[in-house]
């Protein structure tokens, strides 16, 4: 569990170190690792939108079934370095594509939920998982990340550049306009804006963006995997369907990386 040394005090910012079951900083906070293997540096309940376990089972069946796999590694491919941390992890998927391409990489799985965290810490051999909210700010130490994985999850610019290293890399995957149009229109799931890569440049302003790639392909989804598929996301907190059918559906991700200044 690597990925530990990187975290830091959520109280007082000081650096975590692992003592048999425990992490401790120099001031005396102490956090337990949870049998399961993850920490919990939250302080605080989660929020009430915080991934379920049943939110989490729909993701891990919709992601075993590889209609996602090339967005997996799009996002594999921007990675650089060896200290590797997915925000908004939910259950790794990302980061294990991520270390799968990168043997000699570490990962730590962030996410708010505790249920998602318990499944990050199991997602892969070198994967570490702790709970936090991007948003309140990343138990990390200064400096310490060569690279932040943002798959369709909250983005803290200040944060990033806070805990990456100067030049590190950033790779945010977002959905186009046109992704799952078909399910979108037919079940009036929640949009996706259309200047959503112009808003991601002037949330960053002063980073490069080293490489862009477009994932664009057509899944044929059985109603099960539809069913799924709204039902491991935010649309999960706004009621589900009460029946889903089958789908030829498009899938259109864009997978960028960004470098931080300084580097």
């Amino acid at each position: 569990m690597s990925g530990l040394d990187w975290t830091a005090c959520p109280h007082c910012h000081e650096p975590l170190t692992r003592t048999g079951r425990a992490l401790r900083c120099p001031v005396g906070h102490s956090y337990d690792v949870a049998r399961q293997g993850y920490v919990n540096l939250l302080g605080q309940a989660p929020p009430a939108n915080a991934d379920t376990a049943d939110m989490l089972d729909a993701r891990s069946r919709f992601l075993a079934a590889g209609h996602y796999d090339e967005v997996a590694l799009a996002v594999a491919g921007g990675v650089t370095g060896r200290r590797v941390v997915e925000v908004g992890a939910g259950t790794a998927f990302y980061l294990s594509w991520a270390l799968d391409e990168h043997p000699d990489a570490e990962g730590l799985a962030t996410d708010v939920s505790v249920a998602a965290a318990k499944r990050a810490a199991r997602a892969h051999p070198r994967v570490a998982a702790v709970v936090a909210d991007t948003w309140a700010g990343l138990p990390l130490v200064d400096a310490s990340v060569d690279t932040i994985v943002c798959v369709f999850a909250p983005r803290n610019p200040a944060e990033f550049a806070r805990v990456l290293q100067p030049g590190g890399t950033l790779v945010v995957a977002q959905p186009a306009a046109d992704h799952l149009i078909e399910l979108r229109e037919r079940y009036g799931l929640l949009g996706v804006a259309a200047d959503k890569v112009d808003r991601l440049g002037a949330a960053f302003p002063g980073w490069t963006v080293s490489s862009r790639r477009e994932v664009r392909s057509r899944a044929s989804l059985t109603a099960v995997e539809v069913a799924d598929l709204i039902a491991m996301g935010p649309n999960a907190f706004h009621g589900l369907p009460g029946e889903v059918g089958s789908a030829e559906v498009q899938v259109s991700v864009d997978v960028l990386a960004l470098r931080s200044p300084g580097g």
